[in-house]
């Protein structure tokens, strides 16, 4: 084997050994099942907003079914699949979102409830919970001061740091 004593060597290597990936088939082919899984998301909310259900209910119902399909899909060993071949287009809807939740535990029921399930439940989700509801809290931090509280940002900025 040729050693490799630069970084242009280095890249050289890796350029030969990594596989080309067809860019636009890979985003037809996660604009395609990423369509499909909103698609049926909203299929079931018009269905349930036929009923005459609010739009409260309408969300909920439809967010736990889209959860719900998600969870199942990944116990059957069909999301995996589905993410195989899609990419990234079955990994942004919700439904990506709860195979991220049920994969390691599924995975990791062997190990025990809390050694197991409970310990690798939100390997993969936990990072998002924590920036998603950390940016949550920031922003709404930011709103109450700033629009709630009616505080003029100009003046603010005005009285505060262009003295």
């Amino acid at each position: 084997m040729k050693t490799i004593e630069t970084k242009k060597d280095y890249q050289n290597y890796v350029d030969a050994k990594s596989p080309n990936s067809p860019l636009a088939l890979n985003i037809l082919k996660a604009f395609l099942v990423g369509g499909t899984i909103c698609l049926i998301g909203q299929f079931i909310h018009d269905g349930l907003e036929s009923l005459g259900l609010g739009d409260d209910a309408v969300s909920a119902i439809t967010s736990i079914s889209l959860v719900f399909a998600g969870i199942f899909l990944t116990a059957i060993d069909v999301y995996s699949k589905i993410g195989k071949f899609a990419g990234a287009g079955s990994i942004v809807p919700i439904t990506g979102f709860a195979n991220s939740i049920a994969s390691p535990a599924i995975e990791f029921k062997s190990e025990g409830l809390v050694l197991g399930v409970g310990a690798k439940l939100f390997q993969i989700a936990g990072p998002v919970l924590v920036y998603g509801i950390s940016t949550s809290i920031a922003v709404g931090i930011l709103y109450y001061l700033f629009v709630r509280s009616r505080i003029n940002v100009k003046n603010l900025l005005l009285k505060n740091f262009f003295k």
